[in-house]
């Protein structure tokens, strides 16, 4: 395998998380007497350019189907999230009615609803039919496809479209050549247009043993360092950037074409760069010893499950995120025995079971009708908010559950 950015033959192993389903592969009712395709997900670093990523054993267009079940709307942080950074764009940039917001990966139109109020004219490009419709239905122009440097030539350019701001969340890491997809966005940038784009951050995944967060989606686990390099060599430059706390600690990476004079470097990109290295992210020492403290959490999920099932305990779990089938997954945790079942708001995966654990999947009000002893809660980036909405689990004495960075209790 060649690094997806440099071509370097890969050599170094991040982390190897054997083999499991696509994180997002539902198992519906009908499907439970069928097998399920399991796919290799060990995780290599770049020795040259300390890009961390996994093989593309499973294509990404195997992945983002019209199966797609992720929703972006069923999160209230997350749309809170999304409105705070239209408002900042809209202060920061000042977009107008004369202006283009193109969002690749824009899903149901969480994000775009708010600069449609704004009165900015938006386009989304999504390659899951399932969530674009959802977009389309509230009057928000989507196209259905996969977006790269081929995309923005003759969907976009050729038709004398170019963006003001081309945003993507949590897309970058993805795309499986990620070279020609920040090409895309070079081409379908206005001369004086603005790039962001948010993704979790290595440093956070490593020192915070965030391993949940690795799945086939995910092609590139990412630090400022690369996706600087990346983006340069596509000719685009970094001026600025944010550390965020969406998904247990993101970037907010904002770009320009490199010949725009226009926008100045803040400091925070010298500081964030000096951080990562007086960390030692451009060492291969730093990502040596992950696969120890992966095997310390395995251990310690079997360690708190057994224990309390010995004291005749139940437990239930919130959340069908891919976080959490990552890590039942590597636990080797299967069926109901140690977790009855889990909870989850979106109606498109409940009644559904989860891939390879095949624990089903039930409305939140399944918990209070079982009054489980224990609730895990899987996507542990979103603890505050699930903690607040599950909060009368407290009356029958109920307690929350969350094992990452490490198993606590609370």
């Amino acid at each position: 395998m060649k690094c997806r950015h440099c071509k370097t033959e890969l050599k170094h192993v991040f982390t190897d998380l054997v083999t499991c389903p696509p994180s997002n592969a539902m198992v519906k009712k009908e499907q439970l007497s069928e097998p399920e395709s399991y796919f290799p997900l060990k995780i290599f670093v770049c020795h040259n350019c300390f890009l961390v990523q996994v093989d593309e054993i499973k294509k990404a267009d195997e992945i983002f189907d019209s199966e797609y079940t992720y929703f972006s709307s069923y999160s209230t942080s997350w749309l809170a999230h999304a409105k705070k950074y239209v408002d900042k764009m809209m202060e920061r940039f000042q977009f107008n009615e004369k202006s283009r917001v193109i969002e690749i990966a824009s899903n149901d139109g969480y994000l775009l609803q708010y600069f449609k109020e704004y009165g900015v004219p938006v386009l989304g490009v999504d390659p899951t039919a399932n969530t674009a419709q959802v977009a389309i239905s509230k009057g928000i122009e989507t196209i259905i496809d996969f977006f790269g440097a081929g995309f923005a030539k003759s969907e976009l350019v050729d038709k004398g479209i170019k963006a003001d701001l081309i945003l993507g969340n949590n897309v970058l890491a993805h795309v499986p050549d990620i070279n020609d997809f920040v090409k895309g966005m070079k081409l379908a940038l206005k001369d004086t247009g603005v790039v962001t784009m948010e993704f979790p951050h290595l440093y956070r995944l490593v020192n915070e043993n965030q391993f949940d967060t690795i799945y086939h989606e995910h092609f590139s686990y990412l630090s400022f360092h690369v996706v600087k390099r990346i983006f340069e060599s596509q000719g685009l430059e970094m001026f600025d950037v944010e550390e965020i706390p969406t998904h247990g600690g993101s970037l907010r990476i904002y770009a320009k074409h490199k010949q725009d004079s226009t926008k100045a470097i803040s400091s925070n990109v010298y500081n964030l760069l000096k951080k990562e290295e007086e960390a030692g992210m451009l060492t291969l020492e730093y990502y040596s010893n992950f696969q120890d403290v992966v095997d310390n959490i395995k251990y310690s999920v079997w360690d708190f499950l057994i224990k309390v099932k010995k004291e005749g305990k139940s437990v239930a779990g919130y959340g069908a995120a891919a976080k959490g089938n990552t890590l039942l997954n590597y636990c080797g945790i299967k069926g109901t025995d140690l977790i009855q079942f889990v909870s989850d708001a979106s109606p498109h995966k409940q009644n559904k079971y989860l891939p390879a654990s095949r624990i089903p999947v039930f409305a939140p009000d399944k918990i209070k009708e079982v009054k489980p002893d224990y609730v895990i809660i899987f996507p542990w980036n979103l603890k505050t908010e699930i903690s607040e909405q599950l909060s009368y689990i407290r009356e029958w004495g109920g307690k929350f559950v969350a094992f990452i960075p490490e198993t606590y209790i609370f």
